[in-house]
């Protein structure tokens, strides 16, 4: 009897969401799941075609692509509901899918279920303290918004997985690469050089699990708009007379993070050796925090 009230309840909570996503007139729905989400009671809508199944799992996005829904997937780890829902946010924005002034629905809930119990209503606008608070990740003219996903995704195992066993910290500056590599200098033999440019884009997993190996040199990992890894073992050099504020209990990877953007249109991605969260910078200002889910340590 309580399945079939819980089960009752979940099927009312969904319908009431819905609904409320239609008579606010939004403009996407993420449904944030783990397993195959409900497909009947969200085809059954006027408003699906705005909805995007973000998944954990490649099976399950591939078959709601199928039925027609727009899909991304996201790492499967153990974050949190509202980290689930940042992380989608982040990832369907440097995706394209998302941008400033839409209105979001986000709906999450428990892992491995198909059932929602969280409903977060946002407007998109990356200067908002909202925009901020929910890890909203703008992608700029220039960048590649695979180049985008697929950084995001490498910094968070990085922060996941450290590097063989042991937790390890990281700096990720992508774009503006001229002027960074100018603004920076070589603290060690640059591994990449000598390689051609097929052969060291991040978007090739093989040249992600290669770049992992940099990860524990001092210094920043230099990667262009298009994914290409310029350098590692990069020291950020502050220029002088700069007014930033930097955050409290934050420290020197966090603070030449916001150095760097502040004097280039770059990202800066920052993974704490820590907790494994990643922070990421623009503008040299903290644009999304992804804290650590539970490490695998």
């Amino acid at each position: 009897m309580a399945d079939f009230k819980d089960a009752r309840a979940d099927r009312t909570f969904l319908s009431e969401a819905l609904a409320t996503a239609r008579r606010l007139e939004v403009d996407q729905v993420l449904f944030i799941c783990d397993t195959t989400p409900p497909i009947d009671q969200l085809k059954h809508r006027a408003l699906y075609k705005k909805v995007i199944v973000v998944t954990t799992s490649e099976k399950v996005g591939a078959h709601c692509e199928q039925e027609g829904f727009r899909c991304k997937v996201i790492p499967a780890y153990a974050f949190d509901r509202l980290e689930k829902i940042k992380l989608a946010l982040a990832t369907c924005s440097s995706s394209g899918l998302l941008s400033d002034g839409m209105r979001v629905l986000c709906l999450a809930g428990r892992a491995e279920s198909p059932d929602i119990d969280t409903a977060i209503y946002t407007k998109l606008d990356g200067k908002s303290e909202e925009s901020v608070a929910l890890g909203v990740l703008p992608a700029g003219t220039g960048f590649s918004a695979q180049v985008l996903e697929a950084l995001l995704k490498f910094a968070l195992q990085v922060g996941y997985e450290g590097f063989e066993g042991a937790p390890v910290g990281a700096i990720f500056v992508l774009g503006d690469s001229t002027l960074v590599m100018e603004k920076s200098k070589q603290l060690t033999l640059n591994p990449l050089l000598g390689y051609s440019e097929d052969e060291k884009n991040i978007l090739d997993p093989n040249v992600r699990d290669a770049i992992k190996n940099f990860c524990v040199l001092d210094g920043a990992i230099i990667i262009r708009e298009d994914g290409v890894v310029l350098a590692a073992g990069r020291y950020l050099r502050t220029p002088d007379k700069q007014d930033i504020e930097f955050p409290l209990g934050l420290g020197t990877r966090n603070a030449a993070a916001m150095a760097i953007t502040q004097v280039s249109s770059a990202f800066a991605f920052v993974v704490s050796q820590t907790t494994g969260t990643v922070r990421i910078f623009r503008d040299g200002k903290l644009n999304v925090e992804l804290k650590g889910p539970r490490r695998r340590l």
